[in-house]
């Protein structure tokens, strides 16, 4: 039998009103709002509600990353949801922005603005109960505006937990104008879905994606709750979910890299991973974080590093695999657990950075200070490597040109040929156009004569079909 999400307070009173409201829907033959239920469509009746006397929906995807920021609070929405202060916590979270909750998010402004200029467009959805399973943000706009009523549909009498949570999903992952998901909160849903059960394929596509994208998308969230993980101090700070809500398209990046250089070199893999993670936590731009391969650390930065950043020198170790005496096998390699050593440092200066007054000031000043350091020291890195891409783009850009040059003569044959047949060739201007490739190639066995002492096959050809006679 589904879970039960429990009663609210005004649980009862809230029903009676609703199947009062109900019955005069069906006799008037009020609009409906059609929704995805238990793998059919189902018509509901639209009600109008008082804002007041229903809940926020504390298992809404849409604020589930910026819950924890207040451990206190999300304890005690976890324990007593449907509390006023719960209730005032969730209130607050949805008016917040999801990359930084302590500004208030544009969109919300722009909904309070729509709401204020044209009403309410579309009806939400309400539990029997009076627990708001879609139209959370709305409801809370609209309390704010002050508007005392929100047009809702009613799921049916049996609703389960399971049930609003589905309706949820279902109807944010329609293609309509509602207020996408956070990335953050995106990746948790996924997980959520896969937790009960589900299988991948069956969510992909659910959230319209192909199922490399998810395992994309689950391998990015590994590495960020991991990243958490490793950026927790002893005196208790550490990073948060919705630090990494704007860094979406660079780790998508280092999931494609990774996953390509894993297949070859391993090692090298989680070298160009840890580097720029580090760069993430840096805040680089997509652009200056893939110039991080896996000689960034030994090539770029490691003689750069000043003492209070350079890692404890580092030395490979035998590990043993339990259940299977007598057998172990290497763990990581010393350049990988340098490499990592400077990201933990710099996950843990950055969690304690911006702890603000929960840690003692002289803490956050030192780690603001120390992440200001690396900021200088990977700029060096950044540029040096940014340098050399260029240099190797110029060197790769010459011969490629000259590649794609001869895919043009090559599609010029058999034009010539076609035009030809059809007798369709105009000779004066072929001939006019042989003449200019003629002193294109002059010009280039010119530099290619002035830069070869030794010149090649290739080379030798050029200058010779070149030269005047």
């Amino acid at each position: 039998m589904a879970v039960k999400f429990g009663v609210p307070p005004e649980g009862e009173k809230i029903r009676s009103l609703v199947e009062e409201r109900l019955k005069q829907a069906m006799v008037e033959d009020s609009a409906k709002i059609t929704v995805e239920w238990r793998g059919e469509q189902k018509h509901l009746h639209v009600i109008s509600m008082p804002v007041d006397m229903l809940y926020f929906n504390p298992d809404t995807h849409r604020i589930r990353a910026q819950r924890t920021l207040d451990t206190t609070r999300n304890r005690e929405l976890e324990q007593e949801p449907w509390s006023e202060s719960a209730q005032t916590y969730l209130h607050h979270l949805l008016r917040c922005r999801p990359s930084n909750p302590s500004q208030t998010d544009p969109d919300y402004l722009a909904l309070q603005d729509e709401l204020d200029d044209m009403g309410q467009r579309e009806p939400g959805i309400i539990s029997p109960d009076g627990i708001l399973v879609d139209g959370n943000t709305r409801c809370a706009a609209l309390k704010d505006l002050g508007i005392r009523d929100i047009r809702v549909g009613v799921l049916p009498a049996d609703t389960s937990r399971r049930d609003i949570n589905n309706v949820e999903l279902a109807l944010q992952l329609r293609r309509d104008k509602r207020r996408e998901y956070s990335y953050i909160n995106r990746l948790i849903a996924i997980e959520d879905e896969l937790a009960d059960g589900r299988r991948e394929e069956d969510v992909a596509r659910d959230f319209n994606i192909k199922k490399t994208t998810l395992q994309q998308d689950r391998w990015v969230y590994q590495l960020i709750n991991d990243a958490i993980d490793r950026s927790a101090t002893s005196d208790g700070a550490s990073l948060r979910l919705v630090d990494f809500e704007e860094q979406q398209e660079k780790l998508r990046e280092l999931h494609r890299d990774y996953t390509k250089l894993a297949k070859t070199d391993p090692d090298a893999a989680e070298q160009l991973k840890e580097s720029r993670l580090a760069m993430v936590v840096l805040n680089y731009a997509k652009t200056a974080v893939r110039l991080a391969e896996s000689d960034f650390h030994s090539r770029y930065l490691e003689e750069r590093l000043p003492g209070e950043l350079r890692p404890v020198a580092q030395e490979s170790a035998v590990v043993e695999i339990p259940g299977l005496e007598g057998v172990a096998i290497p763990d990581a390699t010393a350049a990988v657990k340098t490499t990592r050593a400077l990201t933990d440092a710099l996950l843990q200066a950055k969690a304690t950075a911006q702890a603000g007054d929960k840690l003692a000031a002289q803490a956050v000043t030192r780690a603001d200070a120390l992440i200001k350091t690396a900021r200088k020291t990977f700029d060096v890195a950044v540029k040096m490597a940014g340098a050399n891409a260029e240099l190797q783009k110029r060197q790769v850009a010459v011969p490629t040109r000259l590649t794609d040059a001869a895919d043009y003569v090559n599609q010029c044959a058999a034009e010539f040929a076609e035009a030809r047949a059809k007798r369709a060739l105009d000779e004066d201007a072929f001939d006019d156009a042989l003449l200019t490739l003629k002193a294109s190639l002059a010009r280039l066995a010119k530099q290619a004569g002035r830069t070869f002492s030794s010149p090649g096959d290739g080379v030798a050809w050029l200058l010779g079909a070149t030269k005047e006679n």
